[in-house]
């Protein structure tokens, strides 16, 4: 779900090839594909991933600062590259010439490359919230401290911020009235990726857990707090006991289950010992809206009351310590090095199996992007991303739209009835590319090179604001959620819309100069999956105005459940390291969008050809170059603990499981390769999941 940059083209009806003025050698080999990368002793049966990687699989090194290497890395290295071109050139100008935005990124870049000026400071600028946090006396106290450390944390770009209290606000349209917002409180506040990491006895968690608990006393130690080995063990004990009442990451997807409306007077008696008023009040949203009480959506309806519970019965003085070491791990790398290198060994080290930190130099381009990362993806998209490669870009996605248009009435198991809904749905969906029509101004902003934790402290409060300023207007929909040169891309069900920032159209994924099955067979099955979250099992229950409720026949959900249940069992078998199985209800999303993406960009390429056959190249069939080329842009090799903490936290199955995963279920992959009964992940055909 993601990618591309210079050069789109074609039709389903007229193919990708390549302008003249992109003509030229792709990035793998001579059509698009990295053959030396093939490991052709394994038979493509007996792991598909292994037969397209299996040679690169056994060379490739994870670098010592990232968690992960492969096509993903590759990307994310030239993007990076990118912008630090675009942020030295900024720093290379007279700065009477810079626009204010650009001062403020290079002011920004500057604060944060000042090492000797932070340790200097350690962590005087920190010392008036710490010394707040040390005098909580109160609940309504320490509601408020909670409220504006959110605020100083909030990035909606960046997965929302950190977990910096029991309990996460958030302002996004109504999923039962999507043309307007409303207010949403959900379960938050732990200091681990999620409740399985307190919970579990698999060995390495407990490893983790350990980690962590030392990392407690350590901080504590550097805040100068005394007593830290108790007031840690309070701190991770409150922990354990929120995650305990959490619900689990896969029961959290249920959208029907998330959608909870009720007022402010009945959230307060519904989930007592928690002062939500005085708590909105502090988030800058006032309880009483323009037509009364504002309503508020609990997702979290069994761990709300429980949270709210251990939040009246837990001593201020433990969440005062709770507030301080979030703090510390929140703004770590705006205060000195030994509070960053602290909080490295745990959240890089222990937690992700990273060895060192990325440059300091790199970390600020990424800080860039977090906090200002429309004004840079603004010199981005200028620089990286001309309008022709949006223009090709919107073709390619009308090219995938055609192929569902011309696939949805052939399903045997959808009624008429909600095929036209289906396809009065996908008519509606409206995409984005590169970048935004609407830029945030960022001119309220302040940003001052001498004070980095207060510059991001505002940028968090500013972002804030600008999310409080919606909660009584209408729906903005030309808003985005993933900057210009994010690595990524979404499909939001309220809005029936699907974004492709810029970063995320450039080859492997799509290469202009590569030939036309390894670019469907990449991007195409991307932008399919992304289209094809609509139809998910969660983005099914919002009819074509995002509006959340059944447009389905009883018989055609039945019959929907039934090939995701067999998807879910699958997925449920795959076991990517010793004693951690992928959870086929957490992935079931993603999987679904997956192996929906790949088979509708199967059928867009064979559109593409009319009728007429592809060429044999290097070969392979086109069939053959098609599934390659999917292979090929999963292609990753991950530590074991990024990869563990995936495999607890993260709807996405593991690069090599969403290659194994699809291609198995797909019948015109048994054909290009000959897969045959006694083959590893051979399905016979009746156990095969088809869904489009």
């Amino acid at each position: 779900m993601r990618l591309l940059p210079m050069i789109l083209a074609g039709a389903v009806v007229a193919g990708l090839a390549a302008s003249p003025a992109c003509a030229g050698k792709p990035e793998f080999g001579s059509w698009g594909v990295d053959l030396s990368a093939m490991d052709t002793s394994v038979a493509p049966g007996n792991n598909f991933f292994k037969y397209v990687n299996g040679t690169w699989l056994k060379h490739a090194v994870i670098p010592a600062d990232r968690t992960s290497t492969g096509v993903w890395l590759d990307i994310a290295i030239r993007t990076e590259h990118e912008l630090g071109t675009i942020v030295t050139e900024l720093r290379a100008k007279p700065y009477g010439e810079l626009t204010p935005d650009d001062r403020k990124l290079r002011d920004l870049y500057a604060a944060f490359m000042n090492v000797k000026a932070l340790d200097a400071a350690g962590l005087k600028p920190a010392e008036p919230d710490l010394a707040r946090f040390a005098h909580l006396a109160s609940p309504d106290a320490i509601a408020a401290a909670m409220a504006q450390l959110a605020a100083q944390t909030y990035n909606p770009f960046f997965g929302g911020g950190d977990s910096v209290a029991p309990f996460a606000l958030s302002i996004e349209p109504d999923e039962k009235n999507p043309s307007r917002y409303a207010l949403y409180v959900s379960q938050s506040g732990l200091g681990m990726p999620n409740r399985d990491y307190y919970l579990s006895k698999n060995p390495a968690i407990t490893k983790t857990r350990r980690a962590y608990r030392a990392w407690l006393v350590k901080m504590m130690t550097l805040a100068g707090l005394k007593n830290p080995k108790a007031r840690a063990a309070r701190v991770y004990a409150l922990e354990a006991a929120i995650a305990k009442v959490s619900r689990p990451a896969a029961a959290r997807r249920n959208v029907l289950k998330n959608y909870n409306p009720m007022t402010v007077s009945q959230l307060e008696e519904f989930a007592p010992g928690f002062p939500w008023k005085l708590w909105l009040a502090a988030s800058g949203v006032t309880p009483q809206g323009p037509h009364g009480q504002r309503i508020v959506i609990a997702t979290d309806k069994s761990a709300l009351p429980a949270i709210a519970k251990i939040f009246a019965h837990t001593p201020a003085s433990t969440w005062a310590d709770y507030l301080t070491v979030h703090y510390l791990h929140a703004f770590a790398e705006e205060l000195p090095q030994t509070i960053e290198r602290l909080n490295f060994d745990f959240y890089g080290k222990a937690l992700l199996g990273e060895k060192s930190q990325l440059k300091r130099a790199t970390r600020a381009v990424h800080l860039l992007d977090q906090q200002m990362g429309f004004a840079l993806g603004r010199l981005y998209v200028a620089r990286y991303f001309p309008p022709e490669a949006k223009a090709k870009a919107e073709q390619l996605v009308a090219n995938l739209r055609r192929a569902y248009e011309l696939d949805i009435p052939t399903l045997t198991w959808m009624s008429a009835k909600t095929k036209a809904k289906a396809l009065q749905k996908l008519k509606l969906l409206v995409p984005h590319i590169g970048y935004p029509d609407k830029w945030v101004n960022y001119g309220p902003l302040e940003i001052n090179r001498t004070t980095l934790l207060a510059d991001i402290q505002r940028a968090g409060e500013f972002r804030w604001r600008r999310r409080t300023a919606h909660l009584d207007a209408p729906v903005d929909r030309s808003e985005w959620f993933m900057t210009p040169p994010t690595l990524n891309a979404y499909y939001d069900p309220m809005l029936n819309e699907i974004v492709f920032p810029a970063a995320i159209l450039q080859p492997p994924f799509f290469d202009p100069n590569a030939d036309d099955a390894v670019n469907y067979g990449a991007i195409g099955a991307v932008i399919g999956h992304e289209m094809s979250h609509g139809y998910d099992d969660q983005g099914s229950r919002f009819d074509a105005q995002g509006v959340l409720h059944n447009w389905w026949t009883k018989a055609d959900r039945a019959a929907f459940d039934a090939r995701t249940k067999a998807l879910t069992d699958q997925y449920d078998t795959y076991e990517p390291v010793p004693g951690i199985h992928i959870n086929g209800k957490l992935t079931l999303g993603e999987n679904i969008a997956d192996l929906a993406g790949l088979t509708i960009a199967y059928k867009a390429y064979h559109l593409s050809l009319h009728g007429k056959p592809a060429p044999v190249l290097n070969g392979f069939t086109g069939d053959q170059r098609f599934f390659l080329a999917y292979g090929q842009v999963w292609r990753t090799k991950t530590t074991a603990d990024a990869l563990r903490r995936q495999l607890l936290s993260d709807p996405h199955s593991p690069g090599e499981f969403r290659v194994i995963g699809t291609t198995r279920n797909l019948d015109p992959w048994y054909k290009a390769f000959d897969v045959k009964p006694g083959s590893k992940y051979y399905l016979p055909p009746d156990k095969r999941v088809h869904l489009w």
